[in-house]
C-alpha cells in the first residue's frame, strides 16, 4: 500500500507537493491510472488515482473518501522530558505514533537535560511513522512546556504520574481504565524531583509503577503508552 500524508486535502482533485511527488514517480515509479492512498492526519483517509505522474507535480483524482479512519473512543496524551540525546526522543516519537498516541508534551522539569527541541525534525518522524503503521491521525505535538502548567492545565480524564521514588504505586496496567482519556507524565534521565511528585499529586495525579525494572525516559514514555493501548484492545 502507498500511503502519501496530505493535510490540505480538500477537493477530490489534489496535487502532491514536490518532494511527494518525487517520491510517487521517481522513487516508487507509480504511472497514470496506478492507485494510492492519502491521509490528511486528521482522520481522513482516501483512496486516489493518478492521472499525471509528473515528478514535480503529480496530480491525483480522489475516487473515495472515510472520515474518522479507525478512530479510538478515548486519548492517550504523554507529557515526557525531551532526552538528552534527541535520538532516543525520536525514536521514542515514531514507535509511539506507530502503536497509538494523540497528544506528546515535552516537558521542562527540574533536572531536564534538554531545554529546546525542534519541533519540525519531530513531526517529520511522526509523519513518516504515522504513513508506516497506516494511520490516519497524526499525533499533536505540543510545543515546550514546564512541568507546573502542564499539570495545572485542566484535564478531564485519568492522570499519573511515573517516577523512581519509594512508596504506594500500583502497576499503570492495574488502574488504567478502558474508554477514558489518559494523560502520563514521565520525567527526564534524573527523574522528577520529591517537590514535583508532590505537586502533581496535589494536582491528581496519581503515582504509578512501570514495572520492576529501572527504565530509560523514552523506554519508559512507550511502556506507558503501548500498556494504555493494550487495556483499550
Amino acid at each position: 500500500m502507498h500511503l502519501f500524508y496530505t493535510p490540505d486535502l480538500l477537493t477530490d482533485t489534489y496535487r502532491l507537493s514536490e518532494e511527494e511527488s518525487k517520491h510517487c514517480v521517481r522513487v516508487l515509479r507509480l504511472t497514470e491510472g496506478e492507485k494510492l492512498f492519502l491521509v490528511d492526519g486528521k482522520g481522513l483517509f482516501c483512496e486516489a488515482v493518478i492521472i499525471s505522474a509528473n515528478p514535480k507535480a503529480c496530480i491525483l483524482n480522489v475516487t473515495n473518501r472515510k472520515s474518522n479512519y479507525a478512530k479510538r473512543d478515548y486519548q492517550l496524551t504523554v507529557g515526557v522530558a525531551p532526552t538528552k540525546n534527541i535520538d532516543r526522543y525520536e525514536w521514542f516519537l515514531e514507535k509511539a505514533t506507530e502503536i497509538g498516541i494523540d497528544i506528546v508534551i515535552p516537558l521542562l522539569s527540574r533536572y531536564s537535560e534538554r531545554k529546546e527541541i525542534k519541533p519540525e525534525r519531530l513531526e517529520k518522524v511522526m509523519v513518516s511513522a504515522m504513513k508506516q503503521s497506516i494511520k490516519a491521525y497524526l499525533p499533536i505535538l505540543n510545543p515546550l512546556q514546564t512541568f507546573k502548567k502542564t499539570i495545572s492545565d485542566p484535564f478531564s480524564g485519568q492522570k499519573f504520574i511515573a517516577h523512581c521514588y519509594e512508596g504506594e504505586k500500583p502497576l499503570l496496567r492495574d488502574v488504567v481504565e478502558k474508554g477514558k482519556d489518559v494523560l502520563i507524565l514521565i520525567g527526564p534521565e534524573g527523574d522528577f524531583s520529591t517537590e514535583e511528585v508532590e505537586l502533581a499529586i496535589n494536582e491528581g495525579f496519581i503515582p504509578i509503577s512501570l514495572g520492576t525494572s529501572r527504565l530509560r525516559t523514552e523506554t519508559a514514555a512507550l511502556a506507558a503508552c503501548h500498556t494504555v493501548n493494550l487495556i483499550n484492545q
